[in-house]
């Protein structure tokens, strides 16, 4: 993947913008970076579009804006002129896919069949849109063309909803995700910037989906880990049983037999997707030891991925719970 696709695929999440007034532009790009998802695919479904992909371009740098629903060569050409760093067509239009590659412009042919996606792979296309998603037979369509397509990538949109996300992200095969249930006519319409950032960021916590898996105890002086597990497990009416490094009461409570990271221990936080909740705090200026970014051999992250920082002395770590 090309840089501004790699991000979309970190963010994992595309809203399809759809606006009726390019004032809109600017507070609605603001509401999106400030709900956590930095990334529009503005629609060419209205006359603002041009305008409204100058404005987010121009006032809003933190913001990916792309074009979407771009049917001709002109429609591309105004939107690259207006300042949009990607194309988005929703079927397989390869004159709108030459000029894009002439200009080196990153574009996502809207795929749905093996002779689409023949058509995308002619050209050179690793990551493609896959329009209807649900009308087209969704997860399961994705499912069997990961074989024949194995190294092709999607950007599923059209009945995907936050209810069914995750059955699409949970695909190794999906890029990233795209809709309109990030950005409801009604909230648009009623200008309720506030209500867009507040919804986005419960998509993203929803796409995260982060959960406290356990806390770590590191051992203190004059006090035995088994003893500290047990009166837990006592408190709380818990199993406690041994492992060569920690006693627990229960999966929440790890006395620790040695110390381990952090002042006091660790807080294990659990993930639904690790690899872009690294992406999403590294983006907030949250950063993760170096040494723990471990990744296996296909290239994903593994294991425990520590931050940086310790919060009331305890380091904290996530781990995939997927």
């Amino acid at each position: 993947m090309n840089e501004n696709l790699n991000r979309i695929s970190q963010i994992g999440l595309v809203p399809l913008v759809v606006l009726e007034d390019a004032a809109d532009a600017v507070p609605l790009g603001q509401a999106l970076v400030r709900g956590g998802i930095p990334v529009a695919e503005v629609t060419f479904r209205t006359a603002a579009a041009r305008e409204a992909i100058a404005a987010m371009s121009r006032e809003v740098p933190e913001l990916l804006v792309g074009a979407g629903t771009v049917h001709t060569v002109d429609q591309a050409a105004q939107a690259v002129e207006a300042g949009a760093r990607f194309i988005v067509t929703p079927g397989y239009n390869p004159a709108v896919i030459s000029w894009c590659l002439d200009h080196g412009v990153e574009v996502l042919p809207g795929t749905v069949s093996p002779a689409d996606i023949e058509g995308a792979l002619s050209f050179g296309l690793s990551v493609c849109k896959f329009f209807p998603a649900e009308a087209y037979g969704g997860v399961k369509t994705l499912k069997a063309l990961a074989g024949p397509y194995a190294g092709v990538k999607f950007m599923p949109t059209g009945g995907v909803n936050a209810g069914n996300m995750r059955d699409y992200l949970d695909l190794p095969n999906v890029a990233a995700v795209g809709g309109s249930f990030m950005l409801p006519d009604a909230l648009v319409k009623a200008r309720d910037w506030e209500g867009v950032a507040a919804l986005c960021r419960d998509t993203v916590k929803k796409m995260l989906g982060f959960s406290l898996l356990h806390v770590g105890i590191n051992p203190r002086e004059g006090e035995e880990p088994r003893g500290t597990a047990g009166r837990l497990a006592e408190i709380f009416g818990l199993e406690v049983r041994e492992t060569p490094r920690a006693w627990y009461a229960g999966e929440g409570f790890e006395a620790m037999k040695q110390q381990g990271p952090g002042a006091m221990g660790h807080i294990g936080v659990g993930t639904l997707d690790l690899e872009r909740a690294v992406a999403y705090f590294e983006a907030r200026g949250i950063h993760f030891r170096p040494e723990s970014l471990r990744r296996d051999g296909r290239g994903r992250l593994t294991g425990a991925v520590y931050f940086q920082e310790e919060v009331g002395g305890f380091a904290i770590h996530l781990i995939s719970r997927g």
